[in-house]
């Protein structure tokens, strides 16, 4: 995105039409995206008291406003509950993203990282077996335009995490995936099943010489399956690997160079001084001067994003 900024979305994020939810991932997504999904049923009930905080809570947020979670923990003192990793949570928070997910609640906005949270109310509605198809197949083309090429077995990995965006169509997603394979256009390469939408074709566009640093989360990065198919090594997020252990760094970006991954690159910032230090799959970097330029090009963008000094 042209000129973006470090904080730009969550400062503009109330103004766009965008969503913080889970899709197949948690992120944000587009208000077409969201109304897609929702309303989220999920399979498991409430039990009886959490049946009432929730009632509770939404009265308090109906008279309240958009609330932050120390305001609604202030008000109910939940305790703490045991969370996904088996420590302590507070249940306040664990309530709220409970009910977000679920489609209770939104989050209006952040403020220092934290999310505010305001009422999601959705108008009650059946949908009979051809309008769930329907939407399923239109989260699909998401899934897939977004990831896409994808080797088989990636699609089937990323298609049947819709069961997290949309878990009351948990039994219907295997006919979704089946009808994915019969529309998308594909070819089998070395061995391997490729599927991307119809009408695009992969290879048609020449690359160029920027050299860009990606996220570990990047739709490039995130299938590790498919990077390992392209690219011949197989690149970790080492974020929660103990230092000792570490191959490539805490936060290691793929180094992306015309249309291969060639190497990864930390960033560090020491006062409003960053330095990047890249290492490459092949043990140097390309004697080329191109490359050379498009690096310190992408450096500097860095640098921009960041509100940095180059």
């Amino acid at each position: 995105m042209t000129n973006y900024r470090a904080g730009d979305l969550e400062r503009q994020y109330s103004r766009l039409d965008v969503h913080e939810d889970f899709f197949i991932n948690y992120g944000f997504v587009t208000d077409r995206v969201f109304q897609l999904m929702h309303p989220r049923r999920s399979e498991a009930p409430w039990s009886v008291m959490r049946a009432r905080h929730v009632k509770g809570l939404l009265e308090f947020i109906r008279v309240r406003g958009p609330v932050h979670p120390r305001e609604v923990d202030d008000h109910f003192s939940l305790g703490t509950v045991t969370n996904y990793w088996g420590g302590s949570s507070n249940a306040t928070t664990h309530l709220l993203d409970a009910m977000h997910y679920r489609g209770l609640l939104r989050v209006v906005r952040r403020e220092a990282g934290i999310r505010i949270y305001g009422l999601s109310e959705h108008a009650p509605r059946g949908l009979n077996v051809r309008e769930r198809r329907e939407r399923l197949d239109a989260l699909v083309d998401v899934v897939v335009n977004v990831y896409a090429p994808l080797p088989a077995a990636s699609l089937s990995y990323a298609v049947r995490r819709l069961r997290y965006a949309v878990p009351q169509w948990t039994d219907q997603i295997t006919g979704a995936l089946e009808r994915a394979r019969q529309r998308f256009a594909h070819a089998r390469v070395g061995g391997v099943d490729w599927y991307w939408p119809a009408g695009e074709q992969p290879g048609a566009v020449e690359p160029d010489e920027t050299v860009r640093f990606l996220a570990p989360f990047d739709p490039v990065v995130w299938d590790r399956r498919r990077f390992e198919l392209l690219w011949d090594w197989a690149y970790r997020f080492e974020a929660y690997t103990p230092v000792s252990k570490r191959q490539w760094g805490y936060y290691a970006l793929p180094l992306l160079w015309r249309d291969r991954i060639i190497g990864w690159a930390n960033a560090s910032v020491a006062g409003r001084k960053m330095t990047v230090d890249a290492g490459y799959v092949a043990g140097r970097a390309p004697r080329d001067r191109r490359f050379r330029l498009a690096l310190a090009d992408e450096r500097a963008r860095l640098c921009r994003f960041l509100g940095l000094a180059d």
